[in-house]
């Protein structure tokens, strides 16, 4: 019987190591994954540095504030972000489709056309957000933080605004060119920055006010990295006076880069509308402790998704250059192999959580313990989104950017008809429910 048991156990561990072997010689044998191993690895390293920052600091930021200041910590923090993004018509991908584009067939000045005319937009873009956060930030600090006199913060945080002028089109660029390693750094000196403060503001005895400026000054220094060294990337490829580039160059693709930037920019507000600004609603139609407790929950919910964010920038750069060139079969290899990498990490990682949940959230102060069972719920559509993750950007390089448009506007209606019938009775559970379903209806759809 022992001896049966023995074989039993070297049978399994064969299984597990071919099964290793197996993986391994898949990436390693391709260089089309070696390649998005290889990028995605910089980012990986430095979102998974920047995922367990990020936690210390709201560790850190929770148990100075407590559970009420800190869902109004994250209000101001969404609010401004959410308004930033409206506007600003998800210039990265328009970058990483066009320029990529004309990178690979030689048309450097419509490259670098095509970046003026990105970042020029989002300049514009930036400008008007700031003034739409000015105008409503009275609504958000009375209506949101539930709180007139957090008004100054928002009007504070929201000078982020300014720091990303060009922020989304320099990673576009830095993106096209290899340059994933840069984008690492920068978010690993964003992290760095913002905890050292937040620990002065803790020895301090600081506020809200405090820990507000530690995010402000992080998120400032990260984007001036990002948008200082793609500038630089831009002159190294098209030389110094590649913003001489006529934008006329470009006038033959205007209508269809034009339909692609308004598409990405619809499916993108529809998305701001209900997936990034939770916190918003939670705390509109209930209270900032409510938020305190989703965000905690969320941000155990970020560890799953930062190391599988990197991918989906570096398998769309791999994608929409092999659909360029039509190599069908490389992009069913680059999207299975995608797949696997991610369930790799999701899986054994969501685990943990189900398992050591009820300890970790308590790490932020024993009046968080309800953020247990929103973490639960939440789950359930982060596991199914990170597994899925590439399927709203194999239909952007394949020339279908309106269909995640029209699955997002039918899902994101359903969302915030959810919300608006639940959230006001259960709270956070409720809007983790909510977001699961947004997560797991979009995802498998597209």
């Amino acid at each position: 019987m022992g001896e049966r048991r023995q074989h039993q156990r070297r049978l399994i561990q064969a299984m597990r190591l071919s099964l290793m072997r197996t993986i391994l010689h898949r990436f390693r044998s391709n260089p089309l994954t070696k390649r998005m191993l290889r990028n995605t690895s910089y980012l990986f390293s430095a979102s998974t540095l920047s995922a367990g920052l990020s936690m210390l600091q709201g560790v850190l930021a929770a148990q100075l504030l407590g559970v009420a200041a800190f869902g109004i910590l994250g209000a101001i923090t969404q609010f401004a972000s959410v308004i930033n993004k409206i506007t600003s018509f998800r210039m990265s991908e328009l970058v990483v489709n066009y320029v990529g584009e004309f990178s690979a067939e030689g048309k450097h000045r419509h490259a670098a056309a095509l970046f003026k005319a990105a970042a020029a937009s989002e300049v514009g873009s930036s400008i008007v957000a700031y003034g739409i956060l000015l105008i409503l930030s009275p609504i958000g600090a009375r209506f949101i933080a539930k709180d007139p006199a957090t008004l100054n913060l928002f009007i504070l945080y929201g000078l982020s605004i300014f720091a990303n002028l060009i922020v989304e089109t320099s990673t576009g660029l830095l993106q096209i060119y290899d340059r994933f390693k840069a984008i690492a750094i920068a978010t690993m000196v964003q992290s760095i920055l913002t905890l050292v403060l937040i620990i002065i503001a803790v020895l301090n005895h600081g506020q809200l006010r405090e820990v507000v400026i530690a995010y402000l000054i992080g998120k400032t220094v990260w984007a001036a990295l990002i948008s200082i060294y793609a500038l630089r990337v831009a002159r190294e490829h098209w030389g110094p006076g590649w913003w001489k580039a006529p934008l006329a160059i470009l006038s033959d693709r205007r209508k269809e880069m034009f339909r692609f930037a308004i598409s990405t920019n619809l499916s993108g507000t529809i998305n701001l509308l209900t997936r990034d600004s939770d916190i918003l609603w939670l705390n509109t139609l209930t209270n900032p402790i409510q938020g305190g407790y989703y965000k905690v929950a969320k941000a155990f919910m970020n560890v799953l998704l930062i190391p599988v964010t990197p991918l989906i920038s570096t398998t769309y750069r791999e994608i929409t250059r092999e659909v360029v060139k039509k190599h069908w079969e490389n992009v069913r290899y680059l999207l299975r192999s995608g797949t696997l990498l991610s369930a790799l990490w999701t899986l054994p990682a969501s685990l943990g959580l189900v398992l050591f949940g009820p300890w970790l959230v308590t790490l932020y102060g024993q009046d968080f313990r309800p953020a247990y069972l929103v973490l639960l719920i939440l789950l359930i559509g982060v596991i199914a989104a990170n597994l899925i993750y590439w399927s709203r950007s194999v239909l952007l390089a394949m020339g279908m950017p309106e269909y995640p448009t029209k699955v997002g506007f039918v899902v994101g209606l359903i969302h915030i008809v959810g919300m608006l019938l639940t959230v006001p009775l259960w709270g956070a559970p409720a809007m983790a429910g909510m977001l699961s379903l947004f997560f797991l209806a979009n995802a498998l759809v597209l």
